[in-house]
């Protein structure tokens, strides 16, 4: 696998933001990987007319969601040569004008991924300063110049770390702290995290065997019991490292089935939660007082249709205020009580449809949720101990990916959105699209 080709425009570039600048969202789930978001003067409800599209710029196959920053939309994707051999790229667009800027490519075989779903990458690109990272399906990391999309470094986890590819690609998207790049690398030997120098993509430390998958869950540092605390939920455990040299502070052991690791931890105060498609949830107490945790529930199913709590796929749930917010294996969203585990309540209104891996991403916006749905909906909706309560829905982009089973919609639309600069920026198998959330343009 070779890199093919970089193509910079010379249109200029924004080197000063957007107007406003109210917040960006440089990685996976935004700053800090929380989901959060916390910019003001956004709509209450949408239009009946629809959200208004600023521009629609055409792209290739990929799952990985959109990152933002510094007046910049970065993205992945792939074009087919064949059934399984692939051209993918990294895609720089003007955050106003979507203006390509750049883009940067390379070959890739997906021989060891899935048919169904050997479309296109799968993570996020994670931007840092000057410097974007971004992963493909078969493990190529690129690190490149934000402005002009010149690679810097690369750094091959098949032909380097002898990585296994898993079913559905690598999908961790890179995290940075402070001087390091962690990525999920599932290599060899006892090489499932690395972390490279951000700067020269040199080895600095690899933690964990790879004796088992790596999943496809992305990286997330917290502070715990007074330690900042990297966390790894890989197809057999929850690990906390430290994030500085990759010791292992504890490991709470945690079957996920089909190597489905999937969905973001959550954290909470003392609380850390995952959930998957097969095994349903753990929710792990952490000590107040030092790097450890303990086990305070889990689900007893290893069943997709007879559930108990929660058993999430794609989507990663929100914990709040004591209580668990979630789309489990067919659809359902889900309330439960964060102590417990147990069921307070379940609605189908979400997903429209009782179908296996029905699903939506749910992002926090002050005492409100936004949630993208995989029929290419966007919803705004109060989420309680008491139930669901639908604000407003609007078709934000037309669905495009083969879902791979028997759907009311013949394709779904599984990318995480960005929220950004009052805005949402979404793609699909055909396009990356930038709508309005800003109150003051429907006024």
């Amino acid at each position: 696998m070779r890199p093919i080709a970089v193509f910079v425009c010379l249109a200029s570039v924004l080197g000063g933001g957007v107007g406003l600048h109210a917040e960006d969202w440089p990685q996976w789930r935004g700053a800090d990987r929380r989901g959060l978001w916390t910019e003001t003067g956004i709509v209450e409800t949408f239009p009946r007319a629809g959200l208004q599209v600023d521009w629609r710029v055409p792209i290739h196959e990929g799952y990985a969601g959109p990152a933002v920053a510094d007046g910049r939309v970065f993205v992945t994707d792939a074009r087919h040569l064949g059934v399984f051999d692939v051209v993918e790229r990294i895609v720089c667009v003007d955050e106003l004008s979507g203006e390509v800027l750049w883009t940067y490519e390379w070959e890739a075989s997906y021989t060891a991924l899935s048919t169904t779903w050997a479309t296109g990458p799968r993570a996020t690109p994670t931007v840092d300063g000057d410097r974007v990272y971004a992963l493909g399906a078969t493990g190529m990391l690129h690190a490149l110049n934000v402005e002009t999309g010149e690679l810097l470094w690369t750094r091959s986890y098949v032909d380097e770390y002898d990585t296994e590819i898993p079913t559905w690609g690598l999908a961790g998207a890179p995290l940075v702290d402070g001087d390091l790049l962690i990525a999920l690398v599932g290599g060899q030997p006892d090489a499932k995290v690395v972390a490279f120098d951000k700067l020269t993509g040199e080895e600095v430390w690899r933690a964990l065997s790879s004796d088992s998958e790596p999943g496809y869950s992305a990286p997330i540092i917290i502070d715990a019991g007074g330690t900042r605390q990297l966390i790894i939920w890989h197809p057999e455990a929850v690990a906390s490292l430290d994030p500085e040299t990759g010791e292992v502070h504890w490991e709470q052991p945690v079957r996920a089935g089909a190597g489905m690791s999937v969905a973001t931890p959550v954290h909470s105060g003392r609380q850390l939660f995952v959930s998957s498609f097969y095994n349903g949830s753990l929710m792990l107490g952490l000590s107040a007082d030092r790097p450890d945790a303990s086990v305070s529930w889990r689900s007893n199913s290893e069943s997709e249709i007879l559930t108990e709590a929660l058993h999430a796929v794609v989507n990663t749930p929100v914990v709040r205020d004591g209580y668990v917010y979630g789309i489990c294996s067919y659809g359902q969203l889900r309330a439960l009580d964060a102590a417990t585990g147990e069921r307070l309540w379940e609605t189908q209104a979400v997903t429209r449809e009782r179908a296996r891996w029905a699903s939506g991403f749910i992002v926090q916006h002050g005492d409100r949720f936004f949630i993208n749905n995989d029929r290419g909906e966007l919803i705004i909706a109060h989420l309680t101990p008491e139930g669901y309560d639908e604000v407003s829905r609007t078709q934000l982009i037309e669905p495009t990916t083969r879902p791979g089973n028997r759907r009311e919609l013949r394709n779904v639309n599984w990318s995480h959105p960005a929220y950004a600069n009052r805005h949402i920026h979404a793609r699909s198998d055909r396009e990356l699209l930038r709508a309005s959330l800003a109150a003051a343009d429907y006024e």
